[in-house]
């Protein structure tokens, strides 16, 4: 089952003694913020919606105002809490694109139908992502790229790569 809610942000710091905070953006586009009225915050029990305005996004931070958050004393409650947006609201993905916290924890296979692991982490290091995919012999990276995971099926929770290219792309993380 998909997650109904992504996070798309976690608060840094109060910025100013106004209550407002800046918040590290979880999300490639931190402009997004920008177009956000809502936010959900997680209680630990249930996704909570939060009104919020973001004043600017700088340096590649969002600079968020809450409702009801107007003092520096109320700004830092929030340190390092996590912002969500729910599904409806998410950035649209291109074709062949997955958010993140749909792939962490789908079955790794081969080509052949050997279990090869279950994917831990995507890492985002630059040029492409890098899958960290849990096996046997201690954590596997490798670039998620068509040619490597040709096919990446969420809903199935399955993600198949090409042994053949194993050789020339994997790296072993132990």
């Amino acid at each position: 089952m998909l997650q109904p809610y992504l996070a798309v942000g976690q608060v840094a710091k109060p910025q100013g003694v106004r209550g407002e905070v800046k918040v590290k953006p979880l999300t490639d586009d931190p402009r997004r913020f920008l177009d956000l009225e809502q936010i959900f915050v997680h209680d630990g029990e249930a996704y909570l919606p939060r009104s919020m305005r973001c004043t600017r996004v700088h340096d590649g931070f969002a600079y968020v105002e809450f409702e009801g958050v107007q003092d520096r004393e109320a700004a830092e409650a929030l340190r390092g809490l996590l912002l969500y947006v729910d599904r409806a609201n998410a950035a649209p993905l291109d074709k062949d694109e997955e958010y993140i916290v749909d792939l962490i924890g789908c079955e790794v296979f081969d080509t052949q139908g050997k279990h090869v692991g279950a994917l831990a982490d995507v890492l985002q290091p630059g040029a492409n992502d890098v899958y960290v995919i849990r096996t046997p012999k201690g954590e596997l990276l490798l670039p998620a790229l068509k040619r490597v995971a040709p096919e990446v099926d969420v809903a199935a929770r399955r993600i198949t790569i090409d042994e053949k290219v194993l050789p020339e792309v994997a790296v072993y993380n132990r």
